[in-house]
């Protein structure tokens, strides 16, 4: 078992739960183990530690291989700590037929595996950068509320360029979709249900509201298209109305998942759906469901750093991913960031999520490479 593998065997079996997503007190809740844990190994690199505070019992490990001579440039490694929920077996990992089986294994602790054993490598190597700072990040709350890449970001921290840990199958990402959620309500007017006709159904104004965004919408977002994302979609992913069947119900909202492409804004989202179902002759109040802005990327591909890392990668064209993940947050921070990791997207969050062990193994080499070509 190599390194890279060992490692990664290792955080999968530190379980590092989104505490959002559990009971309070929840022994699976938190980065905290797995930010020790690895302060351990960069330490032991020769590496400086520091830890950001984020949240209560929360904060982002933050390790240092600095240059001998003045820095001129800095790199920041970023993957994300904290990972969805999962049944208590996919906290024990296991290989089979050269795949890593376990929660995390490739969102996102393969890249933190690939990149912390990189850097590692790198601070044991006589080829280290002579002016360039690399800094890895461990970031907490991606999954929920990127709580810990929007600290960094408002923190100052320049940097250069920014690698942001998501599995991209090996693929430089350079733009991603933003997500934008919006609530819409509708209000109607209470009735006994053995007298609809004195009342006015808010489910039903909804109903025909849901079916005009996932038809005529949807086809309309079909033809906006970004040359790496392909075009923009919505989903309505939740609906609540009514208390009992024999009430007409006066009020209904829905919860709206827009994924946007870079130019778009929220103003512009709240316009278009407001026309559309107002020639509906329908009418519906809009709220903002997510709190912080979760914007589109698109980071300029000629920048030195970013020409140089898909030289490196020998990847002659940028790609594009449909999630939204830190790499945002960091380039509205003001450092430049791509999207770069082991594993694929479709393996994420599933019951039985793997990672293929050839991809992380290339992943830390591709790394590597990239790292020892700094000045």
């Amino acid at each position: 078992m190599d390194k890279t593998e060992k490692l990664l065997s290792e955080l999968i079996a530190l379980p590092s739960v989104n505490p959002a997503f559990l009971p309070v007190g929840d022994p699976q809740a938190g980065e905290q183990r797995v930010a020790e844990f690895l302060t351990t190994i960069a330490a032991r690199a020769g590496l400086s530690i520091e830890f950001q505070k984020v949240l209560p019992g929360r904060s982002n490990l933050i390790a240092r291989l600095s240059p001998p001579g003045k820095i001129r440039q800095r790199l920041l490694l970023a993957p994300h700590l904290d990972t969805v929920p999962a049944a208590a077996s996919q906290f024990n990992p296991r290989k089979k037929n050269g795949r890593l089986f376990g929660r995390g294994a490739c969102d996102t602790k393969g890249s933190v595996a690939a990149m912390l054993t990189a850097l590692c490598e790198l601070a044991n190597s006589k080829t280290r950068p002579q002016t360039t700072e690399i800094i890895f990040a461990g970031l907490v709350d991606e999954e929920n509320a990127q709580a810990g890449s929007r600290a960094l970001a408002a923190s100052g921290l320049k940097a250069d360029l920014a690698i942001v840990g998501e599995p991209t199958r090996l693929k430089i990402v350079t733009a991603h979709k933003g997500s934008l959620w919006l609530k819409l309500e509708t209000h109607g007017k209470s009735a006994h249900g053995a007298r609809p006709d004195l009342g006015r159904n808010a489910v039903h104004v909804m109903a025909r509201i849901v079916d005009t965004l996932e038809t005529d919408y949807a086809a309309q977002l079909r033809h906006r298209r970004h040359p790496l994302l392909g075009h923009a979609t919505v989903n309505v992913g939740m609906i609540h109305g009514g208390t009992q069947p024999n009430i007409v119900p006066d009020a209904c909202s829905i919860t709206i998942d827009r994924r946007t492409l870079p130019g778009e804004t929220e103003a512009g989202v709240r316009r278009e759906i407001t026309a559309l179902v107002a020639r509906k002759k329908l009418r519906a109040i809009f709220s903002r469901a997510k709190l912080l802005p979760a914007l589109p990327l698109e980071t300029n591909i000629s920048l030195p750093l970013v020409r140089q890392f898909m030289r490196c990668a020998g990847q002659t064209q940028p790609a594009g991913v449909d999630y939204f993940c830190d790499a945002s947050v960091l380039a509205g921070g003001g450092i430049p960031s791509v999207v770069f990791g082991p594993g694929d997207i479709a393996q994420a969050h599933t019951a039985d999520e793997w990672i293929s062990l050839a991809s992380l193994q290339r992943a830390e080499k591709m790394l590597l490479q990239f790292f020892c070509s700094l000045p």
